[in-house]
C-alpha cells in the first residue's frame, strides 16, 4: 500500500510539474504585436482640423471618417486643403475605431465643402 501511494504521489508530482512548466513557457513566449491591416486605398471627403489633427470628414454628415497623416510631405501641407472637398490616396490603417489614412497624394475636387441634402425619393 505504501508503495502504491508513493507511485501515485510521484506520478502526480511529475504531472503537476510538467503542467506548471508548460504554463511558464507559454507566459514567457514572445508576444507578437497586434497586426495592423493595411491596404492601398482612396477616400473622398473634406479636410478639417479637430483637436490639433487633420481629419477627413464626410461631406454629407460632416462626421469624421479618418485621421490624416502626411506620408512624403509635411503635415502642414494639409492646411491649404482646409474646407475643400478632396480625394486622398495612400495607405489605410484599420487598427482602431476610426481609420488612420497615411496620405501620399491629395486631389482637390471642390474648394468648398458643405452638407449635401439627402436625395429625395419620388
Amino acid at each position: 500500500m505504501q508503495r502504491m501511494v508513493l507511485v501515485l504521489f510521484t506520478v502526480l508530482a511529475a504531472t503537476t510539474s510538467a503542467g506548471t512548466s508548460a504554463v511558464q513557457n507559454r507566459d514567457q513566449a514572445p508576444k507578437t504585436p497586434v497586426k495592423q491591416e493595411t491596404k492601398t486605398a482612396s477616400m473622398t471627403g473634406c479636410v478639417d482640423e479637430q483637436e490639433g489633427r487633420y481629419v477627413l470628414i464626410d461631406d454629407h454628415s460632416l462626421a469624421p471618417i479618418a485621421d490624416l497623416e502626411a506620408d512624403g510631405f509635411p503635415t502642414e501641407g494639409f492646411a491649404k486643403h482646409m474646407g475643400h472637398k478632396v480625394t486622398v490616396r495612400g495607405i489605410k490603417m484599420t487598427n482602431s475605431t476610426r481609420p488612420l489614412f497615411k496620405v501620399r497624394t491629395v486631389e482637390t475636387l471642390s474648394e468648398t465643402c458643405a452638407p449635401q441634402p439627402a436625395p429625395q425619393e419620388n
